[in-house]
C-alpha cells in the first residue's frame, strides 16, 4: 500500500509558468505605462495590443477603468488608497504574468517609489516601463474627461500635475512623447522592445 503513495508523483504540482508560456508559445511581461492624465497612456495600450493580437499574442490590459469598478472599488485617492491601488494591481499583474500572458498597465503611478514597489512585486525581469511624456500643457490642453478643468478650479483635491506632483521615471525602457509622435510610431517603437521578449524561439 505504501508504494501507492509514490505512483504519481508529479500529479501534485502545479503546473510551472515555462508549462503555460509552452502552451501559449509566448513569454510573460509586463509592459507598464506611466504618465499624466491625457498623455495617451491607454490609447496606445490599447493600439499595441491589438498588433500583439495580430501576431497572435495573448495580451490583457489593465487600467483604471476595469480594476477601479472591480477590484479596487473599495479604495479612494487619498496617498495610502493609492499606493494600495498600485500594489493590487502588482500582484493581479503578476498572476497574469506567470500564466505566460503579456500584460499592459496603463496608471498614471505618479511617483518612482510607487512604480518600483509595483516592479519589485511583479519582478524587475518581467517589468518594462514606458513613460507617455506628453507635456501637461499638451494634456490638458486634450482634457479628455474634464478632469483638468475641474481640478484648476479646485473641484479635484490631489490631481496629479496640477495640485499634486508627477515624478519622470528615471531610467524608462522607452519614452513616448505623443505631442510629437503619431500613434503608429508610438506602436512601432513599442514593438521593437516588446516583440523579443515575448517572442518563443523554439
Amino acid at each position: 500500500m505504501e508504494e501507492n503513495n509514490n505512483i504519481y508523483p508529479i500529479f501534485d504540482r502545479m503546473l510551472t509558468r515555462q508549462d503555460k508560456e509552452g502552451l501559449l508559445r509566448q513569454h510573460g511581461v509586463m509592459i507598464w505605462f506611466t504618465g499624466l492624465s491625457g498623455s495617451g497612456k491607454s490609447t496606445i495600450a490599447i493600439a499595441l495590443e491589438r498588433e500583439l493580437h495580430k501576431r497572435g499574442l495573448l495580451c490583457r490590459i489593465l487600467d483604471g477603468d476595469n480594476i477601479r469598478t472591480g477590484i479596487n472599488n473599495n479604495l479612494g485617492f487619498s496617498e495610502a488608497d493609492r499606493v494600495e491601488n498600485i500594489r493590487r494591481i502588482a500582484e493581479v499583474s503578476k498572476l497574469f504574468i506567470d500564466t505566460g500572458i503579456i500584460t499592459i498597465a496603463a496608471f498614471i503611478s505618479p511617483n518612482n517609489d510607487i512604480r518600483e514597489m509595483a516592479a519589485r512585486i511583479i519582478g524587475q525581469d518581467d517589468f518594462l516601463e514606458v513613460f507617455v511624456s506628453t507635456p501637461l500643457a499638451e494634456c490638458e490642453k486634450r482634457d479628455v474627461k474634464g478632469l483638468y478643468a475641474k481640478a484648476r478650479r479646485g473641484e479635484i483635491k490631489n490631481f496629479t500635475g496640477i495640485s499634486a506632483p508627477f515624478e519622470a521615471p528615471e531610467h524608462p525602457a522607452l519614452s513616448l512623447d505623443t505631442s510629437t509622435l503619431s500613434l503608429e510610431e508610438s506602436v512601432k517603437r513599442l514593438l521593437d522592445i516588446v516583440l523579443p521578449r515575448v517572442s518563443r524561439h523554439e
